[in-house]
């Protein structure tokens, strides 16, 4: 197991998952703290790096396209207290990020993780029901619905119409958008068959975003509603949810599995007499490896 703890937040990889638990220090994001402990299987990261500076570094993960809501809902547009997956490490434990990130390079190559996309959510997203007042509105989500509700500040088209329900049939996409410079931010749900460009500001399915501190929950909702929706790269199925004829059928039980099994032994092996591998860690791999077989 490894494990780094710092004022920032600390991280533990035991060599199937990193769990990522935020800090108590006053730099650290409202949206990691509100977002608490993250479990991020090994299958869901692309990669990890460590990058020193005078007084600190940055320990930071990169996720496979696709693995989580949370990315793909803010599509890259988390800032530095907000993300999740950076941690800041002082100085004085560059030692210990170097080996945490060894160990975890280690695993993602014995696992052979592949870093390329994947057609399903790896992680949950955040836990429903969940509310947040931001901007211009109040989003709340309890798992099948969404209902939006306008504060004072809304436009009067926004405030006459009155509040808001969306349910998950309604809603084809979600996009969170923070406040840059003088632009205004949004929380925007893209419905069926009722598409808009309407700015956030006049569009009755979007809570603008003005800046302020709370802004970035927003995140969360738009996060929860996405982990919920079909995800975008998964197979195409027949409308009763059936597998389309054209998908391919699925494998029997157990034999991939057991070749895949066989052909990581292999692998192995060429990795031990290449020498990337040393004795120890090719006896722990090949133990493990049985085992799963």
């Amino acid at each position: 197991m490894a494990e780094i703890i710092q004022k920032d937040g600390t991280w533990v990889f035991d060599g199937d998952t990193l769990r990522l638990t935020p800090g108590r220090d006053k730099n650290v994001g409202l949206l990691r703290r509100e977002l608490g402990e993250l479990a991020v299987p090994l299958a869901a990261l692309a990669g990890i790096s460590f990058e020193q500076g005078k007084k600190s570094g940055r320990l930071r993960l990169r996720l496979r396209d696709g693995a989580d809501p949370l990315l793909h809902a803010t599509g890259g547009r988390l800032t530095e207290p907000h993300d999740p997956y950076q941690l800041i490490v002082e100085s004085d434990r560059y030692g210990v990020a170097e080996y945490f990130v060894d160990e975890v390079r280690n695993a993602l190559l014995l696992d052979q993780v592949p870093s390329g996309p994947v057609d399903a959510y790896l992680l949950p997203g955040p836990s429903v029901p969940l509310s947040v007042s931001a901007g211009d509105g109040i989003a709340s989500f309890d798992g099948e619905r969404v209902r939006l509700e306008w504060k004072w500040q809304a436009e009067d088209s926004k405030s006459a119409a009155g509040p808001r329900t969306l349910t998950l049939d309604d809603i084809v996409s979600v996009e969170w958008q923070p406040a840059v410079g003088l632009e205004n931010g949004h929380l925007r749900f893209t419905v069926r068959a009722a598409p808009t460009k309407a700015p956030p500001k006049y569009d009755p399915n979007a809570v603008e975003l003005w800046g302020f501190k709370k802004d970035p929950l927003m995140a969360l909702v738009a996060a929860a509603v996405q982990a919920r929706l079909p995800h975008p790269a998964a197979p195409a199925a027949l409308e009763d949810g059936r597998p389309s004829e054209d998908a391919p059928a699925p494998a029997p039980a157990g034999e991939d599995d057991h070749d895949t099994l066989l052909r990581r032994l292999r692998e192995l092996g060429e990795l031990h007499r290449s020498g990337v591998l040393t004795d120890e860690e090719f006896t722990l791999a090949k133990q493990a490896v049985l085992k799963r077989m």
